[in-house]
């Protein structure tokens, strides 16, 4: 039997699987594959949840939101105004998340002081 079909999460262990496999085939360096995806992304409508999980990982290796505004300007002729525009507010919506997330993570912390 398959890793896969014993994992707990086994769509989450294919797409990263899928990651790892696309990023070492490339040969664009981990930049470019990040506003690549980025493009990606937003050509394909994706949600928002799709948008937090590569802006975790661009975070990582140094994209800002100066990066991602970069992108959108570029690819807003080709993909149109509705798609970027959809794509801001996704996200914008994938940020707050990461914010609430982050937060609620300090709060749930054993203070050190106790």
């Amino acid at each position: 039997m398959s890793d896969l079909a014993t994992s707990e999460t086994p769509v989450l262990d294919l797409l990263e699987r899928m990651t790892v496999d696309s990023v070492a085939t490339s040969t664009l360096d981990a930049r470019s594959i990040a506003l690549v995806r980025l493009a990606a992304l937003v050509a394909s409508d994706a949600p928002a949840v799709s948008y937090a999980l590569n802006l975790a990982v661009d975070a990582e290796i140094g994209l800002d939101a100066d990066d991602v505004r970069g992108v959108l300007a570029a690819i807003a002729p080709i993909a149109g105004s509705s798609r970027v525009a959809a794509a801001t507010g996704r996200i914008a919506m994938a940020l707050e998340v990461a914010i609430e997330v982050a937060s609620a993570g300090v709060d749930d912390e054993p203070s050190a002081m106790n």
